[in-house]
């Protein structure tokens, strides 16, 4: 597996203090986001997940602790939009470049209007897809909230 992504090269290339974590994928993982931090050895709400969505037909990038639920009502509302729904995973991996479980939301092909759950930002150091499965980048949310040019918003159900 390499340690280097488009996500862990942007990280890089931004100046951003990250820590690169692998861990043994597993693609039967009813949920991947809790079978990554069990993997991790870290609390779920430390492992954020990487989903992709639509607020009124766009696409966005939602960045959410791996152990909740994303509200479309929340999310449309972080967007200033009327609806959201998520995005079919063919077309997450066409827009971002990534497979499905090793979505990051770094170093995407198309650049997309990102949201971080606001609580997430209260903790020193989370853990966020690398750009690969079984990747992990360790950083302070604070600094991925300013490299991806995200909105903090309460996103969770």
């Amino acid at each position: 597996m390499s340690k280097t992504t488009r996500a862990t090269q942007l990280l890089s290339q931004a100046g951003v203090a990250f820590t690169v974590h692998a861990y043994d994928y597993d693609p039967n993982a009813e949920r991947v986001g809790l079978q990554a931090a069990e993997a991790l050895g870290e609390a779920p709400h430390r492992v954020l997940k990487t989903l992709m969505a639509e607020v009124d037909g766009k696409p966005v990038c939602v960045v959410v602790p791996s152990d909740r639920e994303v509200s479309m009502k929340k999310l449309a509302s972080a967007f200033h939009g009327k609806s959201a729904n998520m995005m079919k995973p063919a077309d997450a991996e066409r827009l971002t470049g990534y497979h499905v479980g090793g979505i990051s939301p770094f170093g995407q092909k198309k650049t997309v209007p990102t949201a971080i759950e606001e609580a997430a930002l209260g903790e020193p150091l989370v853990y966020i897809n690398g750009g690969q499965r079984g990747l992990q980048v360790r950083l302070d949310p604070k600094a991925a909230l300013k490299v991806l040019k995200a909105v903090a918003a309460p996103l969770i159900a």
